[in-house]
């Protein structure tokens, strides 16, 4: 298993910059926020993934994929019954699974809450089968470029779909695209009554992305969640993709957070391996 973080940790800081300072923690990859980019993610160009790649190059650290993929424009729905914005969705989602490609990048964590929020009218399988309409049309564009979709579940108090591992397997089994699989976050997994390791083992083959993280929102190793069983877990079921840190309260700082995680989880992978 590897190390990445993700990008938005360092705010308005130059993707150069930031790149820099992730390298100088020990990380070795950056999983990036497409609105750190360009405030409209809409308007990023092939050039612009040209420059990410270079300045991650120069830094020595490697774009491992993009996440927050609907976070802006904030009107962009997948479970709305308003087409229209179900296909600017999706045609956004196209456009950043072919950028994320240029970039190197090799999956997508489809979170985004607000974007997937059923309203009390909506029925849930309809609401259902149109975010996997939204979904697949992204998961055809993004397996032309070696990009993975990767469904996130988040907690009940984030969203009110996609709230559990088993759900989200279930979505991705309705899109029924080898571009579309799921992603694992600790903090999300938390809200959940199964035990972490169990939902590891019980998604160990669909899951192809994780983010290490603590319910407090904060790093790995920064609140009461121990990593040695989730570890574990992920070495049972021979896991060897990224652990990505991915925080969301910065009061420590991005470099104390950064370098913190990273001495955590190396601790624990040496004390069970």
């Amino acid at each position: 298993m590897r190390y990445a973080i993700c990008n938005e940790h360092w705010g308005n800081l130059p993707f150069a910059q930031t790149c820099e300072r992730i390298a100088a923690a020990g990380f070795e990859g950056v999983e990036i926020a497409p609105f750190t980019l360009n405030e409209d993610p809409r308007e990023l160009t092939d050039h612009d993934a040209i420059s990410v790649t270079k300045a991650a190059k120069d830094a020595g650290v490697e774009v491992i994929g993009l996440h927050w993929i609907l976070t802006r424009p904030a009107f962009l729905h997948i479970t709305t019954p308003d087409a229209t914005l179900r296909r600017d969705a999706a045609k956004l989602g196209q456009k950043l699974a072919r950028l994320c490609g240029m970039m190197g990048g090799k999956v997508m964590v489809w979170g985004s809450p607000k974007a997937r929020n059923l309203l009390p009218e909506w029925n849930y399988d309809d609401a259902f089968a149109r975010a996997a309409e939204v979904v697949r049309a992204v998961s055809e564009e993004a397996g032309k470029y070696g990009v993975t979709i990767a469904m996130e579940p988040l907690g009940k108090k984030e969203t009110n779909i996609f709230n559990t591992a088993e759900e989200t397997i279930r979505f991705c089994k309705l899109v029924d695209h080898p571009s579309c699989k799921l992603h694992l976050d600790v903090k999300a997994m938390s809200d959940e009554a199964k035990p972490i390791p169990q939902i590891i083992h019980e998604s160990k083959d669909w899951f192809v992305h994780f983010h290490t993280n603590d319910p407090n929102l904060l790093g790995p190793g920064m609140g009461e969640v121990k990593y040695e069983p989730i570890i574990q877990a992920l070495r049972e079921v021979n896991y060897t993709g990224w652990l990505s840190t991915e925080v969301f309260n910065y009061e420590l700082g991005p470099d104390v957070i950064a370098e913190r995680s990273l001495s955590y989880l190396k601790q624990v992978m040496a004390a069970t391996a």
